[in-house]
């Protein structure tokens, strides 16, 4: 029976723990997936948003036309673009599992394990234990229950994020089941690349956990490049001589809509259940998720966790500095550090871009701090004027007693990378009128639609 000093358990940002300082140690890295490097690296945020840039230019003669400019309208060879993606993403993923596979000190493990006690788990024919173990064993994808969605002639045209990047060619149709940021990337991919999108979201907004500001915006500009149907499901699927036919249940009663591929774009469930991690004393919320302390260490003694299967941000960026601070604790156990998840930023790689850090305005009311809010939309900056933009905004909430930031959020071009300061000034308690005008800001540079916002919050003292 192997028997090692440190068992981590998937090969994304768990393997990122694995360094030089780990060279007197004995450690097994165990993952099943294919390709090797985990959801990230191979099916998730990387390629996914290098699918997002040529799409992003696809779109732009509609944005020039705004300015006086005509432009050829594009065509996308999908194949191009998806050997490029993978012809780069491909070896990463074959040379990282081939240098952990040649490292003296690390086992690797390319099979399926489960927990058959504590610090005991079965991989394939072997029962493997160790000292400690780390679990970063990432999430799935939901697959909803829709009739007949796994029948032998649906199936073949079905599709999640794991695989719809890779397919053959462009669809000249494609239905997406879904209204989250998974549904939003692949529907502005697909429609700017020329596919004739739908998209069937259960309820009556796009990206419903954003602001409500934001989550109305977005649905109102991705309704103009797709067949948005809201408050409506999906019942049935059946296979037709082309593709494949849904039947909806919606607002105006029975339809159906039929498409060459259908998407599934229903959310990610935890993997703890996978691993049958309560047969290693550690527990799940109701949810799935492994329960973590702050140190991310699990209920089971020399166990921690971190990434997907326990975090419901479901970030590469927060698995990043779980696997940070899981690293700091198993090679300092007498000085334990805590993982900081106060301010945790996202974005959307839609169109348009969405960003979004702390709480929206609903949230801050509902835990009642008393909000002082600011709206500032783009056009009213030169940078928007430039380009004749309309519809996107820098929505900023704070808390008039502190005179700090709770909430940012941001739709409009660039949004993922105009609340950078914004994050920095919430992590690093930044009070809003230094934050304004502790700096300088380049005019006209679109940056100014968060100086702006920042500006126009009405707290104590005032900003200008």
């Amino acid at each position: 029976m192997p028997h090692f000093q440190l068992c981590i358990i998937g090969a994304g940002s768990g393997n990122s723990i694995i360094d030089e300082r780990f060279d007197g140690w004995s450690v097994a890295l165990v993952d099943d997936g294919r390709p090797f490097g985990g959801t990230c690296l191979n099916h998730g945020c990387i390629p996914t948003k290098m699918f997002v840039h040529p799409a992003d230019l696809c779109a732009l003669p509609a944005d020039a036309a705004r300015v006086g400019v005509t432009m050829t309208p594009p065509t996308a060879d999908f194949a191009a673009i998806r050997d490029r993606i993978f012809g780069r993403i491909d070896p990463i993923a074959a040379g990282g599992e081939a240098w952990r596979a040649a490292a003296s000190n690390v086992t690797l493990y390319r099979e399926t394990a489960r927990f058959v006690a504590p610090r005991t788990l079965q991989v394939g024919d072997q029962v493997v234990t160790a000292d400690r173990f780390v679990i970063a064993a990432g999430s799935r994808v939901v697959r909803p229950p829709i009739e007949g969605l796994g029948a032998p002639a649906v199936a073949g045209r079905v599709h999640t994020s794991d695989t719809i990047m890779r397919i053959d060619a462009l669809p000249a149709s494609l239905v997406i089941v879904g209204g989250g940021f998974v549904a939003a990337e692949f529907a502005h991919v697909f429609a700017a690349f020329g596919t004739r999108v739908t998209v069937l979201a259960r309820g009556d907004r796009l990206l419903r956990k954003e602001d409500a500001e934001i989550s109305r915006r977005y649905t109102e500009a991705a309704a103009s490049y797709v067949d948005l149907r809201l408050n409506s499901r999906a019942t049935r699927a059946d296979a037709t001589p082309d593709g494949v036919r849904l039947t909806l249940e919606g607002p105006d009663g029975p339809a159906s809509v039929e498409a060459d591929l259908v998407l599934i774009a229903t959310g990610r469930r935890p993997n703890g259940d996978r691993l049958d991690v309560t047969r290693a004393g550690v527990e799940l919320d109701e949810a799935g998720y492994v329960v973590v302390d702050e140190f991310q260490r699990t209920t089971a003694d020399g166990v921690w966790a971190l990434g997907d299967v326990c975090s419901p941000q479901q970030l590469k960026h927060v698995a990043n500095h779980e696997a940070r601070v899981v690293q700091h604790n198993l090679l300092h156990p007498e000085a334990p550090v805590a993982a900081d998840h106060r301010f945790v930023p996202h974005a959307v790689f839609g169109r348009p871009q969405v960003a979004s850090v702390g709480l929206t305005e609903d949230a801050a009311r509902a835990a009642g701090i008393d909000v002082a809010v600011a709206v500032q939309e783009y056009a009213d900056v030169a940078y928007g004027w430039a380009l004749e933009d309309s519809g996107h905004c820098c929505k900023l909430v704070a808390d008039r007693a502190t005179g700090l930031l709770v909430g940012a959020h941001l739709i409009g071009p660039e949004a993922s990378v105009l609340i950078q300061p914004l994050i920095q000034g919430m992590g690093l308690k930044t009070d809003v009128k230094t934050l304004a005008r502790g700096q300088y800001w380049i005019h006209p540079s679109l940056a100014e639609v968060v100086e702006n916002a920042l500006l126009a919050l009405q707290l104590p003292g005032g900003q200008r």
